[in-house]
């Protein structure tokens, strides 16, 4: 089957508020527990981590991992750098995981995907078609044949494209789906029974309010509820909640693939939600959600996006949070406070809330549903 599996794990940034480094306390405890389950895999012969936190790469080193430390994020280059990696080391089966971008993926997970890397001579594995940060491909070498990516989530995309791969999706599951990408992650794992021995520790640690987070799942383990999902929605997610949950829902998707395909950079993104605010307003726009939904999910950027926000990391954390005191945008501050007193639950999120965010939710809650699924 030629060589082992070479897992190789970017992580890193440079958080100064204090919700960056809420995420980033979170995330440390993450990693730790992934290159814990990625130990467990016999197919993983060396594991891979360039990060530029000093303290994540003693620890790390310190279980065996190989560092390869990086310079400041302004000079930082995702493709060049895994592009020398492999060179240097003459890869020839790479597993990238993206930082802490599957948190509850397990050891057998991780052992299915490196037995498919191993046994064919080309191959490429994504957990996403247009935006993934959990690429597995072979032969590594191809990163060769393609113009380098500025960010992991244009690699597996270039590798396809580029240089001849087809891209196959890994098999979804709660561990492949799910995603630490912004603060509402974090609330869904904080309300949930899944975690990490280290990734427990972490969130505990933190001062959270999960109120908004509980009243939504009481919706979704309810009877029929209605329930709005808004912004870049994928088909699995919708057949994951049609199957596990007794729920109706009331779908606005758009934008998929906004970043990956340059649409966001050239400031192309426009939302159906965006013009219907922007003929009612924003209190009329909750009124009217409070008038057809019992909760709702909503993938801000997207709005964010179709109305040029030009907001920082920070604020749109900010605003996951709920925290509008803290935004000066006045559409944000408004649009942040409106959905915390609405009197819906209605949740702020990344790509990652209306998609592993919910598919976590979900399982949690049909866990006492009852609902079974026929294979034919």
């Amino acid at each position: 089957m030629g060589q082992k599996v070479s897992a190789v794990i970017f992580e890193g940034g440079s958080p100064e508020s204090l919700v960056e480094k809420m995420m980033f306390q979170v995330r440390y405890g993450v990693l730790l527990d992934n290159l814990d389950k990625m130990k467990k895999v016999k197919e993983i012969d060396k594991i891979f981590l360039c990060t530029n936190y000093a303290e994540l790469a003693s620890e790390a080193e310190g279980m065996g991992v190989e560092i390869i430390r990086t310079g400041s994020s302004e000079d930082f280059h995702f493709g060049r750098m895994l592009q020398d990696l492999i060179n240097q080391y003459s890869l020839e089966n790479v597993f990238y995981v993206g930082g802490a971008s599957v948190p509850l993926i397990s050891s057998e997970e991780l052992s299915r995907i490196c037995q498919i890397l191993m046994s064919r001579p080309k191959v490429l594995l994504s957990n996403n078609a247009q935006s993934a940060d959990l690429v597995a491909f072979r032969p590594a070498s191809s990163i060769n044949d393609i113009n380098l990516p500025t960010m992991d989530n244009m690699l597996a995309n270039y590798l396809r494209d580029e240089a001849g791969f087809e891209m196959e999706l890994m098999p979804m599951s709660l561990g492949i789906y799910f995603d630490l990408d912004t603060p509402t992650d974090i609330l869904i794992l904080a309300a949930s029974s899944f975690t990490g021995e280290r990734t427990r520790m972490a969130v505990e640690k933190l001062d959270l309010d999960l109120g908004r987070i509980i009243r939504a799942k009481k919706v979704l383990g309810g009877y029929y509820e209605d329930i709005i999902l808004m912004g870049r929605i994928g088909a699995p997610i919708i057949a994951h909640l049609n199957l596990n949950l007794k729920c109706r829902l009331r779908i606005f998707s758009e934008e998929r693939g906004m970043k990956a395909l340059g649409r966001l950079g050239m400031g192309e993104v426009t939302a159906l939600m965006g013009f219907f605010i922007e003929e009612v307003g924003i209190n009329k726009f909750f009124r009217y959600m409070e008038k057809i939904a019992a909760c709702a999910f909503i993938d801000s950027r997207v709005l964010f996006a179709h109305f040029k926000l030009k907001l920082t990391e920070k604020e749109r954390f900010y605003s996951d949070l709920g925290m509008y005191d803290r935004l000066d945008d006045p559409f944000a501050r408004e649009f942040t406070l409106q959905s915390v007193e609405s009197s819906i639950p209605v949740i702020l999120g990344g790509h990652s809330l209306v998609s592993g965010g919910l598919w976590a939710l979900a399982d949690e809650v049909s866990e006492g549903q009852n609902v079974k699924i026929l294979h034919c």
